[in-house]
């Protein structure tokens, strides 16, 4: 049972289906439906779908776990930076997707940790063991899995109370003439490509901050920082102001470069040992497709 715990800030009252569709990315239906189950409170207390939350509302949320018990481990290699009894840290490629979907059920980076853990927590149910966060397909870089339930839920209050932290090194197309950005834009579906998110006026409250790190000729090197953890939220905000990130098949130029997806990379990780409480910062290098890449803009750079 996944549990969650949100505290409505809104001055706006709003029904909580409308709200817990938005903030969970569920249908409407999706979210009467755990109403009706009693799945959500209010102050400690059952609610109905149409009830108008205030500002200071306090919701729980009960998620049933997903029913799926055919994830098959497989014995794919592991690029592993840190390992205990509790948590494990990988430095994922581009290209492996995180945990299994319909259609999609071998291959993920959950059908390896299975392989290799054996035991894994079970909040989230068979289909995301262990995963407490994703980063995309096509996003190469360092990701937490769980061990059992207590790391679990120790790492999920962390990434909810926005101590994790997490920085991405990316490759934008233009030359961005500001130092460092912050990007307040709200996220939600893309009204004309369900496939895609995309900057809405209805959508889920996404921050991004970033700073340049070098500068190309038509291109720019830049870290960023996630204040929420929207999906895609790097790849719409940057498409949003005008620099989609290069090699983005979904946000970028329609003529791909690259066959890697896009130039992301989440390059540092840090968090609380749930057990511990020590202080844990880990440091992947740039994929090598990346590092080539910027030699390459460098190398222009100096011959114009």
């Amino acid at each position: 049972m996944d549990k969650r715990y949100l505290i409505y800030d809104e001055l706006e009252e709003t029904r909580i289906d409308k709200y817990l569709s938005q903030e969970l990315d569920l249908s409407r239906n999706s979210a009467q439906i755990l109403i009706k189950n009693n799945n959500v409170l209010v102050n400690g207390k059952e609610i109905k779908a149409n009830y108008n939350l205030k500002n200071g509302d306090k919701i729980e949320i009960s998620i049933p776990d997903p029913v799926n018990t055919d994830i098959i481990p497989e014995n794919i290699p592991l690029d592993i930076y840190y390992e205990d009894s509790d948590v494990i840290v990988i430095n994922k490629p581009s290209g492996m997707v995180v945990h299994p979907a319909v259609g999609n059920t071998t291959g993920t980076l959950v059908n390896a940790l299975m392989y290799h853990c054996h035991d894994l927590s079970a909040i989230n149910g068979v289909i995301r063991a262990g995963i407490v966060h994703r980063i995309d397909k096509d996003t190469s870089g360092l990701l937490v899995a769980c061990k059992n339930d207590f790391a679990h839920q120790s790492l999920s209050e962390q990434f909810f109370n926005k101590t994790v932290k997490r920085k991405y090194y990316a490759i934008c197309y233009g030359e961005i003439n500001h130092n460092l950005g912050v990007i307040n834009a709200p996220i939600g579906r893309d009204l004309q490509n369900r496939q895609s998110m995309a900057v809405v006026d209805n959508g889920k409250k996404a921050i991004t901050h970033f700073k340049v790190l070098e500068r190309f000729k038509g291109f720019t090197l830049i870290e960023l920082v996630l204040e929420t953890g929207r999906t895609h939220q790097i790849r719409v905000h940057m498409k949003y102001i005008g620099h989609p990130l290069l090699g983005d098949p979904l946000y970028g130029p329609k003529n791909v470069v690259g066959d890697h997806g896009q130039y992301l990379h989440a390059k540092i990780l840090g968090f609380d040992h749930p057990r511990t409480s020590e202080f844990l910062e880990f440091d992947s290098p740039l994929p090598d497709y990346f590092e080539e890449k910027l030699k390459e803009l460098r190398n222009e750079l100096k011959n114009e």
